[in-house]
């Protein structure tokens, strides 16, 4: 059941890190319990405010003397032609073979930190708690997932810079400070997923590269004994070949959460229309490859007018769920701009599956 005040947070809440930034949005955050609060880290992008009709403002991040600092790069459409400026996500032209070929985005997402005692009421901080810095990170920080292990939180991302989408770690033990751990997963590879406990000796996660040549933009699932260098990549599943909703691309939503029936996967997919929405699946406990049910349909699907406009519409979004006495919290991202609420029985999702 979505909640009746969707939704939670919006961009005109958000203050924005600069005073010649908008925030854009506030979407797609991880989630957890923390210091007897939910806690939510959020993507937050901004882009430049009072922009000129015939050019385009874009932020990224650049290093001059050794320091990171914020850049503003304008394009002027008319001296640029060749550049396609129709998305508003990003600026991109058509290479040799046809392909979109992304030369900026145009916005600069960063991290930031909400809180709440009920679920339901954030109060979200006024300044970043991870912020881009590095040629990895020039073109943002964006989705983080977060998996708690032990008394540590791991908190990867995806890192976004020219060379490509890659997935990155930090991790802290109390939302003050952190550590980064670099690169993960080099592009194009995001939708990371870890477990939160080890299986049969080995730490596992899924992971969605992007091939450019062969193949779809699958689900693959890999192992780790340290967290940073993954290996043994096993494709786990792949688009729908048919006119289903999930025949465009499909990624890892949240965190698998374990239950007695095994292990809740709650993901996203999208048709090739771009819709995105939200499905589950029932793995093994000893063995997550192994799928023990799927939902037939999508659990939540954009439906309201928050999730079917907005920055970019026809969208749900999932990267973090509470689980509190079979009832799952699940934090979405809706049409890339807000954040919303749904809660759904565990039993409920159980009882849609195959």
């Amino acid at each position: 059941m979505r909640f009746n005040k969707n939704p939670l947070i919006t961009p005109q809440d958000v203050k924005p890190s600069r005073e010649d930034f908008k925030v854009d949005g506030i979407f797609n955050c991880g989630a957890t319990k923390y210091d007897d609060e939910i806690t939510l880290l959020c993507r937050v992008a901004e882009s430049v405010k009072d922009s000129k009709d015939d050019e385009v403002q874009i932020p990224i991040v650049s290093n001059t003397d050794g320091k990171d600092q914020i850049e503003i790069v304008t394009i002027n459409k008319k001296e640029h032609p060749e550049y396609n400026y129709s998305d508003a996500r990003s600026i991109w032209k058509e290479d040799l073979n046809g392909t979109r070929q992304i030369v900026y985005l145009t916005s600069l997402s960063h991290l930031r930190l909400a809180r709440s005692k009920d679920g339901v009421n954030f109060k979200i901080d006024e300044v970043a708690f991870a912020f881009p810095n590095s040629i990895y990170e020039e073109w943002g920080m964006e989705d983080p997932r977060i998996t708690k292990i032990d008394d540590i939180f791991y908190i990867n991302y995806t890192a976004v810079s020219r060379f490509g989408a890659a997935t990155a770690l930090i991790v802290t033990k109390d939302f003050i400070g952190f550590e980064r751990k670099g690169i993960i997963f080099a592009p194009e590879n995001k939708d990371v997923t870890i477990f939160p406990e080890k299986i049969n000796g080995k730490y596992l996660a899924f992971n969605r590269p992007v091939p450019r040549a062969i193949g779809n933009a699958d689900i693959w699932i890999a192992e780790s004994l340290d967290l940073i260098h993954w290996g043994n990549q096993k494709h786990f599943y792949g688009v729908s070949d048919s006119k289903s909703w999930d025949n465009g691309r499909i990624g890892g939503g949240a965190p698998p959460i374990k239950l007695k029936e095994g292990w809740l996967k709650i993901y996203h997919a999208a048709d090739k229309n771009n819709r995105y929405c939200l499905g589950a699946f029932l793995l093994d406990l000893d063995d997550p490859c192994k799928i023990i049910g799927k939902s037939k349909m999508p659990i939540l699907e954009p439906e309201m007018e928050y999730e079917r406009n907005g920055f970019f519409g026809n969208v749900v979004f999932t990267c973090g769920l509470i689980n509190e006495n079979d009832i799952l919290k699940i934090y979405y991202g809706a049409a890339d701009d807000k954040i919303c609420l749904t809660e759904i029985s565990i039993e409920r999702i159980l009882k849609t599956m195959n």
